[in-house]
């Protein structure tokens, strides 16, 4: 059974507006160079730091912000993950001593996450195989027209999802 036959089946109302073949071999491209795409960031950076992206993509942000800090609400929205992920992401990287937490003085109940002097060296070991991936995974393969226009696409997806009334990750 196809996925329309098994949707129109338990179907209450409209009928959805389906992938034609040229849109749906673009979305399964799309799918296979993302999961591809992290799938060679993860080994990496398993194999260089022994950390997932995500814990990777959250200290390089904070060795990228004023005083290596930033306030664990503002570190979900730029990581674009839920709160209580962002929690459990901290509190397993506070145990290595990547980061800590600081209370914040304007707002007893907002925190910061801070890089600590491990999580830099963390971050300075595991940078260059990072970027090289980056590199041969993206930015090689396109022109740097191409480069561009694939910014601009992808920030055109961004904001697709980012409407005001989004029930967005790092909101819940």
């Amino acid at each position: 059974m196809s996925t329309r036959e098994a949707v129109r089946d338990g179907a209450t109302g409209t009928e959805p507006r389906w992938l034609d073949a040229e849109e749906q071999e673009t979305w399964r491209a799309y799918r296979q160079a993302v999961d591809l795409f992290e799938d060679a960031l993860d080994r990496q950076l398993q194999g260089d730091a022994g950390l997932p992206h995500l814990y990777y993509a959250l200290l390089a942000r904070l060795s990228e912000a004023p005083r290596r800090r930033m306030r664990m609400t503002d570190l979900a929205v730029h990581a674009n993950i839920t709160r209580s992920r962002l929690s459990h992401a901290v509190t397993r990287m506070e145990k290595s001593g990547w980061i800590r937490r600081d209370t914040c003085p304007s707002d007893r109940r907002g925190q910061f996450a801070v890089l600590t002097e491990e999580g830099v060296e963390l971050v300075r070991r595991a940078a260059p195989g990072h970027v090289d991936v980056v590199r041969r995974g993206l930015f090689d393969r396109f022109t740097p027209e191409q480069a561009a226009r694939f910014g601009e696409l992808c920030g055109l997806i961004a904001e697709g999802f980012r409407h005001e009334d989004d029930d967005l990750p790092w909101r819940r």
